[in-house]
Protein backbone atom coordinates (compact mmCIF):
# COMPACT_ATOMS: atom_id res chain seq x y z
CA UNK A 1 0.00 0.00 0.00
CA UNK A 2 1.05 3.58 -0.61
CA UNK A 3 2.06 5.08 2.74
CA UNK A 4 0.80 8.61 2.00
CA UNK A 5 -2.56 7.32 0.77
CA UNK A 6 -2.97 4.97 3.71
CA UNK A 7 -2.15 7.80 6.13
CA UNK A 8 -4.86 9.91 4.51
CA UNK A 9 -7.37 7.06 4.75
CA UNK A 10 -6.59 6.68 8.46
CA UNK A 11 -8.47 9.96 8.97
CA UNK A 12 -11.70 8.36 7.75
CA UNK A 13 -13.77 7.36 10.77
CA UNK A 14 -16.39 4.63 10.52
CA UNK A 15 -19.67 6.39 11.45
CA UNK A 16 -20.93 3.48 13.56
CA UNK A 17 -17.79 2.15 15.22
CA UNK A 18 -16.12 5.58 15.59
CA UNK A 19 -12.69 4.21 14.73
CA UNK A 20 -10.46 4.69 11.66
CA UNK A 21 -11.35 2.37 8.80
CA UNK A 22 -7.68 1.42 8.51
CA UNK A 23 -7.79 -0.02 12.04
CA UNK A 24 -10.98 -1.96 11.35
CA UNK A 25 -9.61 -3.94 8.41
CA UNK A 26 -11.90 -2.14 5.97
CA UNK A 27 -9.09 -0.98 3.64
CA UNK A 28 -7.82 -3.80 1.43
CA UNK A 29 -5.87 -1.76 -1.10
CA UNK A 30 -4.49 1.79 -1.37
CA UNK A 31 -2.31 2.45 -4.42
CA UNK A 32 -1.38 5.44 -6.55
CA UNK A 33 -1.31 5.14 -10.34
CA UNK A 34 -0.16 8.48 -11.63
CA UNK A 35 -2.86 10.96 -10.64
CA UNK A 36 -5.36 8.19 -9.79
CA UNK A 37 -5.84 6.74 -6.32
CA UNK A 38 -7.20 3.20 -6.28
CA UNK A 39 -8.75 2.19 -2.95
CA UNK A 40 -10.25 -1.13 -1.95
CA UNK A 41 -12.94 -0.89 0.74
CA UNK A 42 -14.77 -3.74 2.46
CA UNK A 43 -17.89 -2.69 4.35
CA UNK A 44 -19.15 -4.76 7.27
CA UNK A 45 -22.38 -5.92 5.63
CA UNK A 46 -24.23 -5.72 2.34
CA UNK A 47 -26.79 -2.97 2.36
CA UNK A 48 -24.72 -0.94 4.85
CA UNK A 49 -26.92 2.13 5.54
CA UNK A 50 -23.86 4.42 5.66
CA UNK A 51 -22.23 3.15 2.46
CA UNK A 52 -22.46 6.50 0.67
CA UNK A 53 -21.10 8.41 3.66
CA UNK A 54 -18.05 6.15 3.86
CA UNK A 55 -17.41 6.37 0.11
CA UNK A 56 -17.66 10.17 0.16
CA UNK A 57 -15.25 10.39 3.11
CA UNK A 58 -12.79 8.03 1.38
CA UNK A 59 -12.84 10.12 -1.79
CA UNK A 60 -12.28 13.32 0.14
CA UNK A 61 -9.39 11.82 2.10
CA UNK A 62 -7.74 10.35 -1.00
CA UNK A 63 -7.97 13.65 -2.88
CA UNK A 64 -6.05 15.32 -0.06
CA UNK A 65 -2.91 13.43 -1.15
CA UNK A 66 -0.58 15.51 -3.33
CA UNK A 67 -1.03 14.79 -7.02
CA UNK A 68 -4.31 12.86 -6.76
CA UNK A 69 -6.95 14.02 -9.22
CA UNK A 70 -9.28 11.04 -9.46
CA UNK A 71 -10.29 8.31 -7.00
CA UNK A 72 -11.44 4.82 -7.95
CA UNK A 73 -13.08 2.76 -5.19
CA UNK A 74 -13.40 -1.00 -5.33
CA UNK A 75 -16.33 -1.52 -2.96
CA UNK A 76 -17.00 -4.92 -1.45
CA UNK A 77 -18.15 -6.54 1.78
CA UNK A 78 -16.53 -8.53 4.56
CA UNK A 79 -17.09 -12.27 4.64
CA UNK A 80 -18.16 -14.07 7.82
CA UNK A 81 -14.55 -14.73 8.86
CA UNK A 82 -13.62 -11.05 8.54
CA UNK A 83 -16.70 -9.99 10.49
CA UNK A 84 -15.83 -12.42 13.28
CA UNK A 85 -12.30 -11.01 13.40
CA UNK A 86 -13.73 -7.51 13.63
CA UNK A 87 -16.07 -8.56 16.44
CA UNK A 88 -13.15 -10.07 18.34
CA UNK A 89 -11.07 -6.95 17.72
CA UNK A 90 -13.84 -4.82 19.21
CA UNK A 91 -13.82 -7.04 22.29
CA UNK A 92 -17.55 -7.78 22.15
CA UNK A 93 -18.28 -10.67 24.50
CA UNK A 94 -22.11 -10.76 24.70
CA UNK A 95 -22.00 -9.79 28.36
CA UNK A 96 -23.51 -6.78 30.09
CA UNK A 97 -20.53 -4.47 30.68
CA UNK A 98 -22.60 -1.96 32.65
CA UNK A 99 -23.26 -4.42 35.47
CA UNK A 100 -19.54 -4.56 36.27
CA UNK A 101 -18.72 -2.26 39.22
CA UNK A 102 -15.32 -1.62 37.60
CA UNK A 103 -16.90 -0.22 34.42
CA UNK A 104 -16.10 3.48 34.07
CA UNK A 105 -19.31 4.45 32.27
CA UNK A 106 -21.62 6.60 34.39
CA UNK A 107 -25.14 5.18 34.11
CA UNK A 108 -28.30 7.13 34.88
CA UNK A 109 -31.91 5.97 34.68
CA UNK A 110 -34.34 8.78 33.86
CA UNK A 111 -37.55 7.90 35.70
CA UNK A 112 -40.96 9.36 36.46
CA UNK A 113 -44.01 8.40 38.44
CA UNK A 114 -46.53 9.09 35.68
CA UNK A 115 -46.50 9.48 31.93
CA UNK A 116 -46.68 12.74 30.03
CA UNK A 117 -44.17 14.68 32.13
CA UNK A 118 -41.59 14.95 29.34
CA UNK A 119 -39.16 12.33 30.60
CA UNK A 120 -37.99 11.28 27.13
CA UNK A 121 -37.55 14.90 26.04
CA UNK A 122 -35.40 15.49 29.11
CA UNK A 123 -33.37 12.36 28.30
CA UNK A 124 -32.74 13.38 24.69
CA UNK A 125 -31.64 16.88 25.66
CA UNK A 126 -29.37 15.72 28.48
CA UNK A 127 -27.70 13.38 25.98
CA UNK A 128 -27.35 16.15 23.40
CA UNK A 129 -25.88 18.58 25.92
CA UNK A 130 -23.34 16.05 27.21
CA UNK A 131 -22.37 15.06 23.66
CA UNK A 132 -21.78 18.72 22.81
CA UNK A 133 -19.14 18.74 25.55
CA UNK A 134 -17.26 16.00 23.69
CA UNK A 135 -18.62 13.02 25.65
CA UNK A 136 -19.59 9.69 24.16
CA UNK A 137 -23.19 9.10 25.23
CA UNK A 138 -25.48 6.10 24.87
CA UNK A 139 -29.25 5.91 25.25
CA UNK A 140 -31.25 2.76 25.87
CA UNK A 141 -34.87 3.57 25.10
CA UNK A 142 -36.29 1.20 27.69
CA UNK A 143 -39.82 2.56 27.40
CA UNK A 144 -40.75 -0.41 25.23
CA UNK A 145 -44.47 0.31 25.11
CA UNK A 146 -44.10 4.07 24.65
CA UNK A 147 -40.77 4.50 22.85
CA UNK A 148 -40.13 8.00 21.49
CA UNK A 149 -36.36 8.58 21.54
CA UNK A 150 -35.82 7.77 17.80
CA UNK A 151 -38.31 10.46 16.83
CA UNK A 152 -36.91 13.01 19.28
CA UNK A 153 -33.45 12.55 17.71
CA UNK A 154 -34.67 12.10 14.12
CA UNK A 155 -33.22 8.61 13.83
CA UNK A 156 -34.46 6.73 10.76
CA UNK A 157 -31.41 4.51 10.22
CA UNK A 158 -31.85 0.93 11.50
CA UNK A 159 -29.21 -0.78 13.63
CA UNK A 160 -26.56 -2.81 11.79
CA UNK A 161 -26.32 -6.51 12.63
CA UNK A 162 -22.75 -7.80 12.57
CA UNK A 163 -22.98 -11.55 13.17
CA UNK A 164 -24.37 -11.74 16.75
CA UNK A 165 -23.50 -8.11 17.52
CA UNK A 166 -25.71 -5.06 16.95
CA UNK A 167 -24.24 -1.66 16.05
CA UNK A 168 -26.60 1.12 17.15
CA UNK A 169 -27.30 4.22 15.04
CA UNK A 170 -25.10 7.20 15.88
CA UNK A 171 -26.27 10.81 16.16
CA UNK A 172 -23.53 13.33 15.48
CA UNK A 173 -23.31 16.66 17.26
CA UNK A 174 -23.84 19.55 14.81
CA UNK A 175 -20.55 21.36 14.23
CA UNK A 176 -22.07 24.63 15.45
CA UNK A 177 -22.98 23.07 18.79
CA UNK A 178 -19.62 21.50 19.66
CA UNK A 179 -18.00 23.07 22.68
CA UNK A 180 -14.24 23.59 22.33
CA UNK A 181 -12.47 21.35 24.86
CA UNK A 182 -8.89 22.04 23.82
CA UNK A 183 -8.47 18.37 22.91
CA UNK A 184 -8.11 16.62 19.56
CA UNK A 185 -10.55 13.85 20.47
CA UNK A 186 -13.29 12.67 18.14
CA UNK A 187 -16.33 14.95 18.72
CA UNK A 188 -18.99 13.67 21.08
CA UNK A 189 -21.84 11.57 19.76
CA UNK A 190 -24.98 9.73 20.85
CA UNK A 191 -25.54 6.01 20.23
CA UNK A 192 -29.17 4.94 20.54
CA UNK A 193 -31.02 1.63 20.71
CA UNK A 194 -34.80 1.35 20.84
CA UNK A 195 -37.36 -1.35 20.14
CA UNK A 196 -38.91 1.11 17.70
CA UNK A 197 -35.94 0.55 15.37
CA UNK A 198 -36.98 -3.06 14.86
CA UNK A 199 -40.60 -2.40 13.89
CA UNK A 200 -41.80 -1.91 10.34
CA UNK A 201 -44.79 0.17 11.34
CA UNK A 202 -46.35 1.82 14.37
CA UNK A 203 -47.97 -1.30 15.74
CA UNK A 204 -48.20 -1.69 19.54
CA UNK A 205 -45.88 -3.93 21.57
CA UNK A 206 -47.98 -6.44 23.51
CA UNK A 207 -45.31 -7.93 25.77
CA UNK A 208 -45.37 -8.95 29.40
CA UNK A 209 -42.69 -9.19 32.09
CA UNK A 210 -40.38 -12.02 30.89
CA UNK A 211 -40.30 -10.80 27.29
CA UNK A 212 -39.63 -7.24 28.42
CA UNK A 213 -36.77 -8.39 30.62
CA UNK A 214 -35.22 -10.38 27.79
CA UNK A 215 -35.46 -7.46 25.36
CA UNK A 216 -33.73 -5.10 27.79
CA UNK A 217 -31.07 -7.69 28.54
CA UNK A 218 -30.34 -8.00 24.82
CA UNK A 219 -30.02 -4.22 24.52
CA UNK A 220 -27.24 -4.35 27.12
CA UNK A 221 -25.48 -7.53 25.97
CA UNK A 222 -25.87 -7.68 22.17
CA UNK A 223 -25.52 -3.97 21.36
CA UNK A 224 -21.96 -2.73 20.93
CA UNK A 225 -21.92 0.78 22.38
CA UNK A 226 -18.14 1.02 22.48
CA UNK A 227 -16.48 3.06 25.19
CA UNK A 228 -19.15 5.32 26.66
CA UNK A 229 -18.68 8.16 29.09
CA UNK A 230 -22.38 8.20 30.00
CA UNK A 231 -25.28 5.79 29.43
CA UNK A 232 -28.83 7.08 29.88
CA UNK A 233 -31.75 4.69 30.38
CA UNK A 234 -35.10 6.17 29.40
CA UNK A 235 -37.45 4.13 31.59
CA UNK A 236 -41.24 3.95 31.31
CA UNK A 237 -43.25 5.71 34.01
CA UNK A 238 -44.01 3.94 37.27
CA UNK A 239 -42.43 1.10 39.19
CA UNK A 240 -43.39 -1.89 37.07
CA UNK A 241 -41.58 -4.76 35.36
CA UNK A 242 -39.07 -2.69 33.39
CA UNK A 243 -38.01 -0.61 36.38
CA UNK A 244 -37.43 -3.78 38.38
CA UNK A 245 -35.54 -5.44 35.51
CA UNK A 246 -33.30 -2.42 35.05
CA UNK A 247 -32.45 -2.32 38.75
CA UNK A 248 -31.26 -5.92 38.38
CA UNK A 249 -29.47 -5.50 35.06
CA UNK A 250 -27.77 -2.19 35.90
CA UNK A 251 -27.67 -2.05 39.71
CA UNK A 252 -25.14 0.79 39.75
CA UNK A 253 -27.37 3.20 37.83
CA UNK A 254 -28.21 6.50 39.50
CA UNK A 255 -31.80 7.73 39.27
CA UNK A 256 -32.93 11.10 37.91
CA UNK A 257 -36.59 11.68 38.80
CA UNK A 258 -38.67 13.86 36.46
CA UNK A 259 -41.86 15.58 37.62
CA UNK A 260 -44.04 18.56 36.80
CA UNK A 261 -44.83 21.32 39.34
CA UNK A 262 -48.29 19.85 39.91
CA UNK A 263 -48.77 18.24 43.36
CA UNK A 264 -50.52 15.23 41.79
CA UNK A 265 -47.38 14.52 39.71
CA UNK A 266 -45.11 15.06 42.71
CA UNK A 267 -46.98 12.48 44.80
CA UNK A 268 -46.57 9.83 42.11
CA UNK A 269 -42.95 10.78 41.37
CA UNK A 270 -42.11 10.38 45.04
CA UNK A 271 -43.03 6.71 44.81
CA UNK A 272 -40.73 6.25 41.81
CA UNK A 273 -37.88 7.83 43.77
CA UNK A 274 -38.38 5.95 47.00
CA UNK A 275 -38.30 2.66 45.11
CA UNK A 276 -34.53 3.14 45.37
CA UNK A 277 -34.84 2.07 49.01
CA UNK A 278 -35.70 -1.41 47.71
CA UNK A 279 -33.27 -1.52 44.78
CA UNK A 280 -30.30 0.04 46.59
CA UNK A 281 -29.79 2.64 43.87
CA UNK A 282 -28.98 6.30 44.44
CA UNK A 283 -31.28 9.16 43.48
CA UNK A 284 -28.92 11.79 42.09
CA UNK A 285 -31.50 14.51 41.67
CA UNK A 286 -34.86 15.85 40.52
CA UNK A 287 -35.84 17.62 37.30
CA UNK A 288 -38.95 19.79 37.24
CA UNK A 289 -40.40 19.99 33.74
CA UNK A 290 -43.23 22.22 32.45
CA UNK A 291 -42.48 24.99 34.92
CA UNK A 292 -43.77 28.55 34.52
CA UNK A 293 -43.76 29.93 30.97
CA UNK A 294 -42.27 33.39 30.49
CA UNK A 295 -44.73 35.45 28.43
CA UNK A 296 -43.71 38.10 25.85
CA UNK A 297 -44.46 40.89 28.37
CA UNK A 298 -42.19 39.25 30.96
CA UNK A 299 -44.94 37.86 33.16
CA UNK A 300 -44.98 34.20 34.14
CA UNK A 301 -47.81 31.76 33.46
CA UNK A 302 -47.87 28.77 35.81
CA UNK A 303 -49.91 26.30 33.77
CA UNK A 304 -49.17 23.40 36.16
CA UNK A 305 -48.63 25.28 39.40
CA UNK A 306 -45.28 25.92 41.01
CA UNK A 307 -42.83 24.51 43.50
CA UNK A 308 -43.32 20.83 42.69
CA UNK A 309 -39.67 20.17 41.94
CA UNK A 310 -38.47 21.72 45.19
CA UNK A 311 -41.19 19.86 47.09
CA UNK A 312 -40.15 16.52 45.57
CA UNK A 313 -36.48 17.25 46.26
CA UNK A 314 -37.25 17.91 49.93
CA UNK A 315 -39.51 14.88 50.33
CA UNK A 316 -37.03 12.48 48.73
CA UNK A 317 -34.21 13.92 50.79
CA UNK A 318 -36.15 13.18 53.96
CA UNK A 319 -37.32 9.73 52.85
CA UNK A 320 -33.91 8.62 51.61
CA UNK A 321 -31.83 10.30 54.27
CA UNK A 322 -29.56 11.86 51.66
CA UNK A 323 -29.37 15.14 49.79
CA UNK A 324 -31.51 14.99 46.63
CA UNK A 325 -30.89 18.22 44.73
CA UNK A 326 -33.21 19.94 42.30
CA UNK A 327 -31.04 19.73 39.18
CA UNK A 328 -33.15 22.17 37.20
CA UNK A 329 -36.57 23.64 36.50
CA UNK A 330 -37.42 23.53 32.79
CA UNK A 331 -40.04 26.09 31.71
CA UNK A 332 -42.80 25.51 29.19
CA UNK A 333 -41.30 26.74 25.94
CA UNK A 334 -42.48 26.48 22.33
CA UNK A 335 -38.86 25.98 21.24
CA UNK A 336 -38.70 22.79 23.31
CA UNK A 337 -41.81 21.41 21.62
CA UNK A 338 -40.58 22.43 18.16
CA UNK A 339 -37.25 20.72 18.77
CA UNK A 340 -39.02 17.50 19.69
CA UNK A 341 -41.23 17.66 16.60
CA UNK A 342 -38.29 18.18 14.23
CA UNK A 343 -36.00 15.68 15.93
CA UNK A 344 -33.40 18.28 16.91
CA UNK A 345 -33.02 18.71 20.70
CA UNK A 346 -33.64 22.26 21.84
CA UNK A 347 -30.12 22.50 23.31
CA UNK A 348 -28.98 22.30 19.66
CA UNK A 349 -31.83 24.01 17.80
CA UNK A 350 -32.35 26.98 20.16
CA UNK A 351 -29.51 26.95 22.71
CA UNK A 352 -30.35 30.42 24.07
CA UNK A 353 -33.98 29.59 24.79
CA UNK A 354 -35.10 29.34 28.46
CA UNK A 355 -35.72 25.60 28.21
CA UNK A 356 -32.34 24.92 26.56
CA UNK A 357 -30.48 26.83 29.25
CA UNK A 358 -32.33 24.95 31.99
CA UNK A 359 -31.68 21.56 30.38
CA UNK A 360 -28.00 22.40 29.92
CA UNK A 361 -27.85 23.16 33.65
CA UNK A 362 -29.39 19.74 34.34
CA UNK A 363 -26.75 18.07 32.16
CA UNK A 364 -24.01 19.99 33.97
CA UNK A 365 -25.37 18.79 37.31
CA UNK A 366 -25.31 15.20 36.12
CA UNK A 367 -21.82 15.53 34.67
CA UNK A 368 -20.50 16.74 38.02
CA UNK A 369 -21.65 13.56 39.76
CA UNK A 370 -18.73 11.58 41.11
CA UNK A 371 -18.55 7.82 41.14
CA UNK A 372 -17.62 6.12 44.37
CA UNK A 373 -14.77 3.63 44.54
CA UNK A 374 -16.82 0.82 46.03
CA UNK A 375 -16.37 -2.33 43.98
CA UNK A 376 -13.76 -0.73 41.71
CA UNK A 377 -10.44 -2.41 40.96
CA UNK A 378 -7.66 0.12 41.50
CA UNK A 379 -4.30 -0.06 39.66
CA UNK A 380 -2.15 -0.06 42.78
CA UNK A 381 1.45 -1.24 42.71
CA UNK A 382 2.40 -2.33 46.21
CA UNK A 383 5.69 -3.88 45.18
Amino acid sequence: MNDALRAALSTVIDPELRRPITELGMVTDAELDGTTARVGIRLTIEGCPLKNTIQDDVREAARSVDGVETVEIDLGYMDAEARNRLRDQLGHTKTNPFADPANLTQVYAIVSGKGGVGKSTVTANIAASLASEGLSVGIVDADVHGFSIPGLLDITQPPTKLEDMILPPVVEVPASRRVATGQDDVPGSIRVISIGMFLEDNRPIAWRGPMLHRALEQFLTDVHFGDLDVLLLDLPPGTGDIAISMSQLVPNAGLVVVTTPQPAAVNVAERAGTMSLQTGQKVVGVVENMAAMVMPDGTRMEMFGSGGGAMLSERLGQALGAETPLLGSVPLDSALREGGDTGVPVVWSAPESPSARALSDVADGIRKQKRGLSGRRLPLDLG
